[in-house]
This record gives C-alpha cells, sequence and structure tokens, in this order.
C-alpha cells in the first residue's frame, strides 16, 4: 500500500505507541541503531553540522539514553542500517533486532516494501550506472530528472529507514543518500592484474592521460604539516588550546572568519608557503607531465609548491594564497601585497575599502558641522562627541577554500572533462575525506586502475595497487622516476 505521492505507507511511531497504551514500543531501539550508523558514516563521508543537528532533532530524554546505551555497545555500523537484500543481510540471521525486542510486525512490513520496491535488473542497472558514471551523475539522473524519492532510492541500496528518519531535511536525506552510495561505491572489484609494485610501475609507463590527487601528505618533508594525522595541524591545534576554537576545524571556518578573522592571522604564517622547497613527489608528478602523460593533477594543498615546481596541468582544488580577496567589495589582489601583514600577525585590510570608509568619514563630518554650525557652537560640541555608525571595511582573505565555501567551477569542469579520458588514477598523500575532492574517486568509472600511495591506511577505497609504508612509497618514487628517466634528487 502506497500514498498518494508513490511513498510507501510505513506505520507511524508515534501512532503504533499510541496503540500501545500510550507506551513507545521497543522499534524506538531501531531508530537509534540506524542513527548511529549514520553519525559513524560521518567518518568517511562529510557532513555539515546542520545536518547533524537535524538527525539529532526530536530525540527525547529516553530516546536519547537508548541511543548513548547503544553507542557503548561497540555494534558494528555496517549491520545497522536495516538492509534490505542479501548483500547486507543484517534482518536475517542477526541477534540484534531480536535482542532489542523490535516488534515483528512493524519489521516485517518494512521488509515487504523494500523487497517490493525495485526488481533485480533494475538495481543492477542503478548500481552500474553509479560505479560507471559517479555520485553526482546519480543524483541527477534519479533524484533530479527522475525525481525518485530518496526513500525509495535507499530501497535498492538496501536500506529501509525507519520512520522516524523519513521525514528529515532535504540536506539530511540526501547524506543518507550519499552514505549509500559512498558503501556501495566502497565495493568497487579491484582488478585482479594489478597488485605490485611493479604492476604500478607498469601502469606509469603504460598509461598516457594519468590523474594524481594529491593531499598534504606530499608536502610533509617539506615543513607544511599536513591536517588530519595524529600529530598533524588539527591535532596540535587541539592539544595546544592557544586559539580559542570549540573546534579546531573552525580556523578555517568561513562563518568563523567573518567574525574574528584576528584568529586566524594569528596563525596562518606557519602555512604560509614561503621558504618551502619541492618534495620528490612534486618532481615525481612534474616528471609525468614532462613525459606527456599527465592529464591533470588535483591538489587539495593550498602551498603552491606544485606551481613552484613548474606543473602546468594543476588545478588548485582548495584554492591557494596566490591570490586574495576583500571579503566585502570583492577586489582581488596577488597574495604577495599582504604577505607581510601574514608573517606579523595582522589582519590585513582592503586598501579600496580604506578610501572608501575616510571618504565617507570626511562626507558624513562636514555634514554634521554644516549641521551643527547653524543650531549653534555650543550644541555642535556636545553631539560631536556622540557615537556614530561604524562604516564597514574589507579584510583581505586568502583565497583558499574554507569550509562553508563553494570549490570553484573550475572543479566541476574539469573532473567532467577527465572522467572519459582518464586511463590510471594515482592517489598520494591524502585521508580523502573531505568532499567533494574526496569524491573524486567516486567520479571516475570503476574500470579505471587505480594506485593508493599514502602512509596511513584509507580503509574506504579499494584501489587495486596500495602502498602504504614510508620504504614502498620510497621504493615507488625512486624506480617509477628511473623508469620515466628522471634527474636524480
Amino acid at each position: 500500500m502506497r500514498t498518494s505521492n508513490g511513498q510507501p505507507d510505513v506505520p507511524n511511531v508515534h501512532e503504533a505507541a499510541a496503540e500501545n497504551n500510550g507506551k513507545p514500543k521497543a522499534y524506538s531501539a531501531l531508530y537509534a541503531l540506524q542513527l548511529r550508523a549514520f553519525i559513524d558514516a560521518a567518518e568517511d563521508v562529510d557532513v555539515d553540522p546542520d545536518t547533524i543537528e537535524d538527525l539529532l532533532e526530536g530525540l527525547e530524554d529516553g530516546e536519547e539514553e537508548i541511543q548513548e546505551s547503544d553507542f557503548d555497545e561497540g555494534l558494528d555500523s555496517e549491520s545497522l542500517v536495516l538492509p534490505a537484500h542479501e548483500k547486507h543481510s543484517a534482518i536475517e540471521g542477526s541477534g540484534y533486532l531480536d535482542n532489542l525486542e523490535v516488534e515483528t510486525e512493524v519489521i516485517e512490513r518494512l521488509k515487504r516494501e523494500a523487497d517490493g520496491a525495485w526488481s533485480k535488473e533494475e538495481t543492477r542497472k542503478m548500481m552500474h550506472h553509479l560505479k560507471e558514471h559517479g555520485m553526482s551523475s546519480f543524483v541527477r539522473e534519479y533524484v533530479i530528472t527522475q525525481n525518485i524519492p530518496i526513500v525509495k532510492l535507499l530501497f535498492a541500496f538496501g536500506i529501509s529507514l525507519c520512520p522516524e528518519l523519513r521525514n528529515k531535511q532535504p540536506q539530511t536525506m540526501l547524506y543518507f543518500l550519499r552514505v549509500a552510495m559512498s558503501k556501495e561505491l566502497q565495493l568497487r572489484e579491484k582488478l585482479p592484474q594489478h597488485n605490485t609494485l611493479a604492476d604500478a610501475v607498469s601502469l606509469i609507463q603504460a598509461s598516457k592521460r594519468v590523474v594524481v590527487l594529491t593531499g598534504a601528505g606530499i608536502s610533509v618533508s617539506c615543513g607544511i604539516p599536513d591536517f588530519r594525522s595524529h600529530n598533524g595541524l588539527y591535532a596540535t591545534l587541539k592539544e595546544r588550546g592557544t586559539y580559542d576554537l570549540d573546534d579546531p576545524q573552525q580556523m578555517f571556518d568561513i562563518h568563523y572568519f567573518r567574525e574574528n578573522p584576528a584568529v586566524f592571522y594569528s596563525f596562518a604564517s606557519q602555512i604560509y608557503p614561503s621558504n618551502f622547497i619541492p618534495s620528490p613527489c612534486h618532481r615525481f608528478i612534474k616528471a609525468i607531465e614532462d613525459r606527456g602523460k599527465l592529464l591533470r593533477n588535483y591538489t587539495q594543498n593550498i602551498d603552491t609548491l606544485e606551481t613552484l615546481t613548474g606543473i602546468t596541468r594543476v588545478l588548485q582544488c582548495h584554492g591557494s594564497f596566490a591570490t586574495a580577496t576583500c571579503i566585502q567589495c570583492r577586489r582581488r589582489i596577488p597574495g604577495t601585497e599582504i604577505e607581510k601583514d601574514i608573517m606579523e600577525h595582522r589582519v590585513p585590510f582592503c586598501t579600496v575599502c580604506l578610501v572608501a570608509k575616510k571618504e565617507a568619514e570626511e562626507v558624513r563630518q562636514a555634514a554634521f558641522r554644516k549641521k551643527a554650525k547653524k543650531r549653534g557652537r555650543k550644541e555642535w560640541e556636545e553631539g560631536s562627541d556622540e557615537e556614530e555608525e561604524a562604516i564597514p571595511v574589507g579584510v583581505m582573505k586568502p583565497d583558499i577554500t574554507f569550509f562553508g565555501e563553494k570549490l570553484a567551477d573550475d572543479f566541476e569542469h574539469a573532473l567532467e572533462d577527465d572522467r572519459d579520458k582518464i586511463d590510471l588514477l594515482i592517489v598520494i598523500g591524502t585521508s580523502l575525506k573531505v568532499s567533494p575532492v574526496s569524491e573524486i574517486l567516486s567520479h571516475l568509472p570503476h574500470s579505471v586502475p587505480q594506485i593508493l600511495i599514502n602512509k596511513t591506511p584509507v580503509r574506504h577505497i579499494n584501489p587495486d595497487v596500495r602502498l602504504q609504508t614510508s620504504l614502498r612509497i620510497s621504493m615507488a618514487l625512486t624506480t617509477c622516476s628511473q623508469r620515466l628517466d628522471c634527474p636524480s634528487w
């Protein structure tokens, strides 16, 4: 049975409670399990604070206790999303639901609606589209073009939402879908013919259109800290407690910057690319470009070391210190013009806005004096100390992308252009935690070989070749460079 808008007719948990003499059923425990699963997923899928707030909206004291107690049990979040098909069989063969005494009739209805939503062929077609065309294309096709409710789309991924989660805000529903897509894309089948360091070298030699995705890890040896490792930038900020931050990521939050730019500028000199020298990894990418093999280098770094190395086919996904823009009048200047302010921990102001402020103040003072002259000198003297409305002055902000800011359109256009040309992906020095750059892998066809070169594990992707120790990374760069006839370093 379905409602008028095509959504499955599922009993409301509060109505079910009313039918049970007003006592909430144990079904709310299922809500807690699903809620925990989606919150746990934020480790791998980027989520904004508003979505987390919406996720927790409506929890009453009793429900919060259930949620917290479940969080302490160490349950596997993979089994908490209430799957509908065999691939994720958490309903059948799991003791969790029995232990939680979830109402059998409700579970059966959830299973029936999920089983009847899509045929096996429809599900196969949808999964193929996702894996070959990526998340953005999937959302455009099924959410926007076909206007299929996200609740129904989730059935194809084996997820049947409990009633409490079905009426969340649109961005939260989209987060549910992104979690489902991310988990499905983790199931990328590794290409069995590529496994070893030698295979990686052969792939690089044979490929003609290589995409290299880089993160902060490639600049650590240059003296620039990474962000998310146990001794990275965020951990250091939190440990020192020097800055009045609720969360270390506030340092790069656009809303916080607008309210208090002095905090960022008291710190910015530590990451400003002043006297850093490119690493062997930068020169390795340059060697790929020199051989005509580099399709594009997508870098999340803001240190401009790719440009210093001479790499031309580079897209700085998160911007850089190369330029700065006034947050008020949008005037853009070379980054070198605010370098002195950055190094001396001063907030740089827009010179154009300063001039405009001075001129406006002069006009205002002249008008005030003229008006006061007519009323008499005494009144002018008394009124001259009145507090005037402040004229805002624009702060110059480096053109790096803060949390809360949209990436430049160049990123989306380049990715769209590259996805049909790429024949090899190399990922180096990134945790792949920040979207939308982290979604590059999901955007690319699964048939394209992938090489991961990273010191720390990245568990939510399934590349064909993993090079994860310092020794193997060093061997990889050395061997590849020798095969590419790179100069020694």
